[in-house]
């Protein structure tokens, strides 16, 4: 018996995303979110200003949870040693990792995932870009932060100006705290991990990375707490906005191409009237303009009747 397939199951194929198409594109905006972090990072007096203004709104909203997290791990060096790891290394690894998992086996909610990671993240550019800000770190000491990666440098590969490997902090912009794409995108996949792992051990994880996360980026004075919660907030808003882009990019795919006009046959003039041989202004098939004679009077017959013309009566 042949099979039938499925009305629009021939569309959804052939609109599924294809890896030599998705690997450019997220290579694309990943260049356009380390490019975006480097615009700010001359702004040094407004980037501290910003920070300082931050924590003193987390002081008067008794919301400074960075201060004791940072001692702990400035103490606990088994504590500070992995999380500096953690903040280093795991938003490279575990969001492209991600992002393959649900490419490969979660393929019908893979766009809509990677739409609304990827709006996130140029509104996150946005945020670096007009609010350049200081993270706890680069504070002045007398503010009570201690910069980790740079007290465990040599436990790693960072060096003491930022996570970015050792020599290459200078390439980095170390004042786009705000928000902390770390958290979100650490959101977002603990978003993924709970809603299509389907185990409990994903759903598990699904909450410990993000919660996990923001206590890293805390402790290790990378972030305030109000960068994080601006993380939360950009992931928000790109959620909001995903559905919408998917749909402007779904009118343009299924936009009608133009009708081309028939290209015109032979140099003479164009033939009209359905079939019927009938030159350019022309009304009736063979029928030719009466041409009358100069030496002819108005009465004169026409120089090219059809044929099965009745003759004049007379």
């Amino acid at each position: 018996m042949p099979q039938t397939e499925t009305p629009g199951t021939e569309v959804a194929l052939r609109s599924r995303p294809r890896w030599w198409t998705e690997l450019p594109l997220i290579l694309l905006v990943y260049g356009c979110y380390s490019a975006g972090r480097l615009l700010a990072r001359g702004d040094v007096a407004g980037a501290v200003d910003h920070g300082l203004a931050i924590l003193r709104i987390e002081k008067a909203l008794h919301l400074n949870a960075e201060h004791p997290l940072n001692r702990l791990f400035t103490h606990e060096a088994w504590l500070g040693v992995p999380a500096d790891f953690w903040y280093a290394s795991l938003h490279y690894l575990v969001t492209p990792a991600v992002l393959v998992w649900l490419f490969r086996a979660r393929a019908a909610h893979y766009r809509a995932a990677r739409t609304w990671l990827l709006a996130s993240t140029f509104i996150g550019l946005i945020g670096f870009t007009l609010l350049p800000t200081c993270p706890p770190r680069l504070l002045d000491a007398g503010h009570g932060f201690v910069d980790t990666m740079a007290q465990y440098s040599s436990y790693g590969w960072w060096g003491g100006e930022a996570s970015a490997p050792r020599g290459m902090g200078g390439m980095t912009n170390q004042y786009a705290a705000m928000p902390s794409l770390h958290v979100g995108w650490a959101l977002w996949c603990g978003v993924m991990l709970w809603r299509h792992g389907g185990t409990r051990l994903t759903k598990v994880l699904g909450v410990a990375y993000p919660l996990l996360t923001a206590i890293v980026v805390m402790g290790t004075a990378n972030h305030y707490f109000l960068d994080a919660v601006a993380g939360v907030a950009v992931m928000g808003a790109g959620l909001l906005l995903a559905p919408a882009l998917m749909r402007a990019v779904d009118r343009v795919r299924t936009r009608p191409a133009r009708p081309v006009a028939p290209a015109a046959t032979g140099t003479g003039s164009p033939i009209v009237g359905a079939g019927c041989q009938t030159s350019a202004g022309e009304r009736i098939p063979r029928q030719r303009e009466s041409r009358l004679d100069p030496a002819a009077g108005p009465d004169a017959p026409a120089a090219d009747a059809g044929e099965g013309t009745p003759a004049p009566a007379r």
